[in-house]
């Protein structure tokens, strides 16, 4: 079977040809390759490098690279066309994928996709190259401090290894590791900073093999990814704070099992870590040598530090910290005896779409990253838009040229331990003109690490040490840190001290422009159609393909001088603030697009308040480089002189050159400062997932495990999947003070009829006042009807050439789902053997990829053929079409025998004969 289909099986070519017995097997149910028949003839099948195999609820749709795939951050997703059809397994090859197709909607094979982070893994991407010259930032104007260079102090570096803990949901023990650097002779407690990093293969050999085990063979090392950051952790310890680096390769051997890819284990592992830094902070005896060496570290003051995976783990860390997760689902009990600042998130996945509104964070987004290459961290900053009470600084880092892995020097090529590569491949055929090595715009591992060092280090003095002297580094007002030259590093954020504020995303009218969707399927919908060359960081997919509220404000003009207006629901008030800074998305790679920024008061008062000029980031059909920057206006007391600044009816954003495209993503009341983040107390709903059995008769009604903690209320988006058609609804969802769950009934009806397990998927996103733990969940009713067995009789099992034979397939039972067997040929016993020149040619080419020429057996030229039976149906009638050639002959036999997954032939099953005569 996998070889046939890797050479381009058609679905039609599978139902052709079975042999005869009576009673004789049980079924297998039937790949969803044949579903499609009416659109078979076309000959497409099944792509290169993709087969179905097994049995019952064991078949999986396997897609094999003919590379490693090396084990990143994002995750590997199996697609149909833009439809998700779920996330496999990694084989310990490195090359091999699983998705287990029980309950999977497989409606077409013509467009089977493997994507991860939005890329194409299976295929080249088709667009074309880069829009147009590429551009290159313009030098910033330096800060008045720079947080890159190191401190008074020396260092001092150890590592300690603890007893391993279990967390729920992994079947082996998660190593207790860590490597610390911390200043010299530093007087009172110093605050700690702790590095989570994220996923990569996990153990490696001498001879330079990789593997994603846990815990790792004999003969293998564990990859030391946690000692990645000593760079960091030095210029850290530096300045003062105690520094902690912490593995987590027994996570990422596991973590493929997890629904949400392991954040929570993650934040587990860390908080694990904070209760023992607490424990030495307290008992400084009882703490292992390294951390002895170190000040005690205060916990009052705590920074977490992420890349990718971990940057999603330590986003939940600070969740949890604040808002306690189930108790079932976290691997960690006890009190929490810290308090974390902010976070630091380089890279980082975001696959719940789920940050911490009132913790302050930096985002760092690589420009050149080819792991989590849609940039998805960005939601980190527009997905706390409105949620809380906004005080927190959210700011994302858009480092020009920096890849993924470089962050972590065991990553990095010529300094890892293990081995390393660079995650943004290079085609030396076509080079990228932004991330290849040796571009203008491409970053050395050097320098993109001591970029990232110096903004870590910008974080830590801004939440941590509350030196508000940084926050221009950080908040888009356009300055840069010398100790990152060159790298061109440009912010923008949200929160802090911006007021009131043009969502696009809430209630607002827009004429003159276009109020476009984040995400749809409709390109002529989206704000940035999927055909486009390069991605956005703002419009990346989660869980659906559509997000209701998820909106930005898309302008398109040929010629100057028309005025987009955008209303809010309520006039809003400007009064205080010393700008207006707005978030304006332009085409990567182009320059001077103008705009007069204007606003009008209830009272029909109008003033342009100053013209902003954008210029597009450098950018490939292979980056996402559709991101927003940060531009300002100035308010002054001759705007409040000449209208009502207290009551702003309207925004109007009006070109002022020839031609050109714009995105508004917001546009807010700025000013100066940090102020003092106080947490909201808030809600958190975490989904949980409960599996029972279909039953065999009624309608039954269950409800999705969704649990509701904390205080206050709030609002949130929950979505529901219908496991038959895949269409997701949504509703808004209230959330009352002391409520413990939302009621989501799943209906499931019981039968006695073979078929799929149904898996009804809900996922749920915060709107306001509250905070998502687990993302996702559902029901899964599981199939508990035994597969009809199969019976195989003559119609005509011997035939005079020229004519087909036949014979009909009959199933025990009807069953919900097609279903079906798969036949070798095999050599016949007795006389001769029909041939590649005694039927029809197509039908051979369809069904093993064999030309007639040269003439040979059939049941040598690797022919494997399912006999299929549709769902609902009893019986179905196969064929063989056998040619008329003129030559006198004696009979000619085909011989058939029910085969295994791989093709091989079952033991102790029949086979079946048909026979061929001449024309007499």
């Amino acid at each position: 079977m996998i070889r046939a289909r890797r050479i381009g099986v058609t679905a039609v070519a599978l139902l052709a040809v079975v042999g005869a017995s009576p009673g004789w097997a049980q079924a297998q149910p039937a790949s969803d390759v044949r579903l499609l028949a009416d659109s078979a003839d076309d000959g497409d099948g099944l792509p290169a490098d993709w087969s179905i195999t097994g049995e019952g609820t064991a078949r999986k749709l396997v897609w094999r690279s003919d590379e490693r795939v090396p084990m990143g951050d994002a995750r590997v997703e199996f697609y149909a066309g833009d439809r998700l059809l779920g996330r496999p397994a990694p084989g310990k090859d490195g090359r091999t994928f699983r998705l287990g197709l029980d309950g999977v909607r497989l409606d077409s094979v013509r467009d089977l996709q493997v994507r991860a982070a939005g890329r194409r893994l299976d295929a080249t991407d088709t667009a074309s190259g880069a829009r147009s010259a590429v551009t290159v930032p313009k030098r910033l104007p330096a800060n008045q401090v720079d947080p890159g260079k190191p401190g008074a102090y020396g260092t001092v570096t150890g590592e300690y290894d603890l007893d391993p803990v279990r967390l729920p949901g992994f079947t082996e023990p998660v190593e207790m590791r860590a490597v610390v650097v911390a200043p010299k002779n530093a007087d009172g407690r110093r605050p700690l900073a702790l590095f989570l990093h994220g996923r990569h293969f996990t153990c490696y050999t001498p001879q330079g093999d990789i593997t994603g085990d846990w815990p790792c063979a004999a003969g293998s090392k564990p990859v030391p990814s946690h000692r990645g950051y000593l760079r960091d952790q030095r210029l850290l310890a530096s300045q003062g704070y105690v520094t902690v680096s912490i593995s987590a390769n027994g996570i990422n051997g596991q973590d493929w099992q997890a629904e949400d890819g392991g954040a929570q284990a993650r934040s587990s592992l860390v908080r694990q870590h904070l209760a023992r830094w607490a424990d030495w902070s307290a008992h400084p005896t009882t703490a292992p040598a390294a951390v002895r060496k170190s000040p005690r570290a205060d916990l009052s003051r705590v920074l977490l530090v992420g890349h990718s995976r971990g940057g999603e783990g330590v986003n939940r860390a600070a969740m949890d910290s604040l808002y306690p997760p189930p108790a079932a689902q976290d691997g960690y009990h006890g009190p929490v005896r810290w308090r974390v600042r902010g976070t630091v998130l380089i890279g980082p996945t975001i696959f719940g779409q789920n940050p911490v509104p009132d913790v302050p964070s930096m985002t760092i987004l690589p420009g050149c990253d080819g792991d989590v290459s849609d940039l998805q961290g960005e939601v980190y900053v527009d997905g706390t838009r409105g949620v809380s009470r906004g005080s927190a600084l959210h700011s994302a880092v858009y480092m020009v040229g920096a890849n993924h892995n470089y962050f972590n020097s065991e990553w990095t090529p010529g300094q890892a331990e293990a081995p390393a590569d660079d995650d943004f491949w290079h085609d030396e055929e076509q080079p990228d003109p932004v991330c290849s090595p040796g571009t203008r715009t491409r970053l050395t591992a050097d320098q993109q690490h001591k970029a990232g060092a110096t903004y870590i280090a910008a974080a830590a003095r801004l939440f941590v040490a509350g030196d508000d002297r940084v926050r221009p580094l950080l908040d888009g007002s356009g300055r840069r840190a010398p100790s990152a030259d060159p790298a061109h590093v440009l912010t923008h954020a949200v929160g802090a001290k911006r007021g009131a504020g043009f969502l696009p995303d809430g209630k607002v009218t827009v004429s003159g422009a276009r109020l476009c969707p984040a995400v749809d399927p409709a390109a002529a919908k989206a704000c940035l159609s999927s055909e486009t060359a390069g991605g956005s960081p703002h419009f990346a997919r989660w869980e659906t393909d559509r997000e209701p509220g998820r909106r930005a404000v898309a302008l398109s003009w040929s010629a100057a001088g028309s005025a987009a207006r955008i209303r809010p629901e309520r006039p809003l008030s400007l009064a205080g603030a010393k700008a207006l800074a707005l978030r304006v998305i332009v085409p990567p790679n182009t320059t001077g697009t103008q705009l007069d920024v204007s606003v009008t008061d209830t009272a029909g008062r109008h003033r342009t308040l100053g013209r902003v000029k954008v210029d597009g980031l450098p950018g490939s059909d292979r980056t996402s480089s559709y991101w927003a920057r940060e531009v300002r206006v100035p308010l002054g007391a001759d705007d409040a002189a000449a209208l009502d600044l207290k009551h702003v009816k309207f925004l109007e954003l009006t070109p002022r050159t020839r031609s050109g495209r714009v995105w508004l993503m917001d546009a807010w009341a700025w000013q100066p400062g940090t102020p003092v983040v106080r947490e909201a107390r808030l809600p958190r709903v975490d989904i949980g997932r409960l599996t029972i059995k279909e039953g065999d008769s009624g309608v039954r009604t269950y409800r999705v495990p969704v649990r509701v903690s904390g205080q206050g209320g709030g609002q949130v988006r929950l979505f529901v999947a219908d496991p038959v058609t895949g269409k997701v609804t949504d509703r808004l969802v209230t959330l009352r003070p002391g409520a413990h769950d939302i009621d989501v009934p799943v209906k499931v009806e019981g039968n006695t009829r073979y078929g799929y397990e149904l898996a009804h998927d809900v996922f749920v996103k915060a709107v306001h006042s509250s905070v998502v733990g687990a993302h996702r969940g559902g029901v899964t009713a599981e199939n508990d009807d035994p597969m009809p067995s199969i019976s195989v009789t003559p119609v005509v099992d011997r035939v005079a050439e020229g004519q087909p034979l036949k014979w009909r397939v009959s199933l025990s039972a009807v069953a919900d789902v097609e279903v079906g067997a798969m036949f070798a040929v095999l050599p016949v016993t007795d006389g001769q053997e029909l041939s590649t020149k005694d039927v029809d040619p197509r039908w051979l080419l369809e069904n093993s990829g064999e030309y007639p020429d040269p003439e040979r057996p059939l049941s040598k030229v690797g022919l494997n053929l399912w006999a299929s039976v549709d769902a609902g149906e009893k019986t179905t009638e196969l064929l063989v079409p056998t040619l008329k050639d003129g030559v006198a002959e004696q009979a000619e036999s085909v011989r058939f025998q029910m085969a295994d997954d791989s093709g091989e032939p079952l033991p102790g099953t029949p086979a079946m004969t048909g026979t061929v005569v001449d024309v007499r």
